[in-house]
């Protein structure tokens, strides 16, 4: 496995995505899902000038951050539970995956009590898989302004994952309707949402073209996992 070479590729075909879509691919933010990479990996990702990881697993990220390079800002992307809000608000510096307000009222509780504001995204189901996590697109519009309330939090955009396919054009209509919904829920707030994450190793050239700010690739950096297919809730990549 090659991480330069992967990396290198992965950046050209986001500066071709961009250029297909008229945007500048300094728009799009690289995030690394280091999920089961030893620090060693992702220290070598850090020298090769990744800075971004994503973890989907509060206990497994505990373990290792201390363990990697200081300057590195690390997200959190899978599904959380309430009972890791404490150890996610003290570890990250944004969590992607807030998918209901109960979940949203105890991170703010936990930021609270760190004396901490923490930057999120909503993570909106858009495709309605029942066994994906997320708040629903058609629900969404009515729960933001309590969201919105919970003045510890501070909402910076959308989140998705879309169906697998071995087509990417597939999962196109995925990647527009959550684009459409940060419109619709910019009206609501009158502010700006500016994140969009979405695409992952199968469909971020799509995404990229659909207006993600930021793409979660873990496969298409680090090489295939040794380990079984992760759960659906995991967030794969």
């Amino acid at each position: 496995m090659d991480l330069a070479a992967n990396l290198q590729s992965v950046r050209q075909r986001i500066a071709a995505a961009c250029q297909r879509a008229g945007r500048d691919p300094a728009a799009v933010t690289l995030l690394a899902v280091s999920k089961g990479q030893p620090p060693e990996m992702i220290g070598a990702a850090a020298g090769a000038g990744l800075l971004l990881f994503g973890e989907n697993r509060v206990q497994e990220a505990k373990s290792k951050i201390s363990q990697c390079p200081g300057p590195l800002r690390w997200h959190m992307i899978g599904h959380l539970q309430s009972n890791k809000c404490r150890e996610a608000v003290s570890l990250f510096c944004m969590i992607q995956s807030v998918d209901s307000l109960p979940l949203a009222v105890e991170i703010n509780q936990w930021a609270g009590h760190f004396a901490k504001t923490m930057p999120v995204l909503l993570e909106v189901n858009i495709a309605g898989e029942s066994s994906k996590f997320g708040f629903s697109p058609e629900k969404l519009p009515a729960e933001l302004p309590l969201l919105n309330s919970l003045p510890k939090l501070e909402i910076h955009g959308l989140m998705t994952m879309a169906p697998f396919s071995p087509d990417p054009e597939r999962v196109r209509p995925v990647f527009r309707r959550l684009r459409q919904l940060q419109a619709e829920c910019e009206k609501i707030l009158g502010a700006p949402l500016p994140h969009l994450s979405m695409g992952m190793s199968g469909d971020f050239e799509v995404a990229v073209e659909e207006g993600a700010t930021i793409i979660r690739l873990g496969t298409a950096l680090f090489g295939p996992r040794r380990t079984a297919r992760p759960r659906a809730e995991d967030g794969p990549d």
